[in-house]
């Protein structure tokens, strides 16, 4: 009997787990593909405790080639193309991840797997017990695979496959490219990016008694710092910042080059703050610097600040400052966390009073007409 004539046996137990898993592993792709950056530095960060960093330059390959895999799985789970080859393929899959985030999870290798990139957060074991489910929906998936019959010829599941993997990587592409179509990252477009509480934030002074040798600790200025004769008799030994009540929507420190702390000063700007980010100058694109410059140089309204925030040491910031026509200030942060904010490098964003307006991908940077444009769209919302 014709294969595309013969009664479908699948029941619906394995039809549910089926089309549950597939689209599990569709989900998982997308969300890793809408920012491939991201997913990199994870695969960097496995290549890192696996000691295998030899392959660090191939990381932004290798997410692809992951992340496209997992697509072609899921579709072809799905829509019953090659099927009996994609349930192999799903079972192997499934093994070799089970078993990288069970030594994730017991030796804590990597402390985020970006299963399901940044748009959610799974602790290691959580991510472990996950993998569980899904090996056992896979090993169901392999096992009954003869009772789904596909119905389309080969010819066309193959022609239909190559097909979807060739758009889905396309999107991928699109979002390296230029900044992903949808952030689920903190520092996304209208985010408020203030800290709050402040106010709770407390600070212990340590003094040591000449005499006894008794150390004590003051809640300042709850002490007696203006009584003459008690100071001759405690000595200064340290003092410790409780933060503990203030709630900090990002991790980003920065700081001038005398080590002077402008975070706030820059982030929460009363006015409109651009900053130019890139973790690291030397291998920031050239055309996005010239392009961020020729920005710089054609503002003349004092409500619109600029400055650079770059991990690069001040030696390599000196190099490039003619080149680039850098004559905006400059603040130093932690590479990691630039990276967080935005996906190029450089990228630009617009801030106004700790609020994210705009974001942009050094392909996409904006001119000054652009940039008015956005600050219009802000101030009539």
């Amino acid at each position: 009997m014709n294969r595309t004539t013969e009664t479908n046996k699948e029941n619906i137990l394995v039809r549910l787990i089926r089309m549950v898993l597939g689209l599990l592993f569709i989900f998982s792709s997308f969300v890793k593909g809408v920012d491939p950056i991201g997913t990199a530095y994870r695969v960097e960060d496995y290549l890192i405790a696996y000691g295998i960093d030899w392959l660090y330059e191939l990381s932004f390959a290798l997410a692809v080639f992951l992340i496209t895999v997992e697509f072609l799985l899921g579709v072809a789970l799905v829509f019953k193309l090659r099927y009996k080859l994609a349930t192999l393929g799903v079972l192997l899959i499934m093994v070799f991840f089970t078993a990288v985030t069970y030594f994730d999870a017991r030796y804590n290798l990597v402390p985020d797997c970006g299963c399901f990139g940044d748009a959610i957060k799974l602790s290691n074991w959580g991510t472990f017990y996950k993998n569980i489910v899904l090996i056992i929906m896979a090993i169901t998936v392999f096992f009954t695979r003869k009772m789904t019959i596909p119905r389309l010829p080969k010819w066309f599941q193959t022609i239909l496959l190559i097909t979807l993997v060739g758009g889905f990587v396309w999107f991928i592409f699109y979002n390296y490219y230029h900044l992903p179509i949808i952030d689920f990252r903190d520092w996304k477009v209208g985010n408020d990016m203030k800290s709050s509480g402040e106010e709770n934030a407390k600070t212990y002074v340590i003094y040591k008694n000449l005499e006894t040798g008794e150390v004590k600790e003051y809640l300042a200025p709850d002490y007696p710092w203006n009584d003459s004769v008690w100071r001759s008799k405690w000595e200064f030994m340290d003092q410790r910042y409780d933060d503990s009540g203030v709630v900090r929507k990002h991790n980003l420190f920065l700081e001038d080059e005398a080590g002077n702390n402008y975070t706030k000063y820059i982030i929460e700007n009363p006015d409109y703050q651009l900053v130019l980010t890139t973790y690291d100058l030397e291998k920031a694109n050239s055309g996005g610097m010239i392009k961020a410059s020729e920005l710089f140089h054609s503002l003349n309204r004092d409500d619109i600040s600029y400055a650079l925030l770059s991990s690069s040491g001040m030696d390599v910031i000196q190099n490039f400052e003619e080149v680039y026509q850098m004559d905006y200030d400059v603040y130093f942060a932690d590479d990691i966390e630039l990276k967080a904010m935005i996906r190029s490098n450089p990228g630009l964003m617009l801030l106004h009073n700790g609020v994210v307006l705009g974001k942009w991908h050094f392909n996409d940077f904006p001119d000054k007409k652009e940039l008015e444009e956005v600050i219009a769209s802000a101030e009539t919302e």
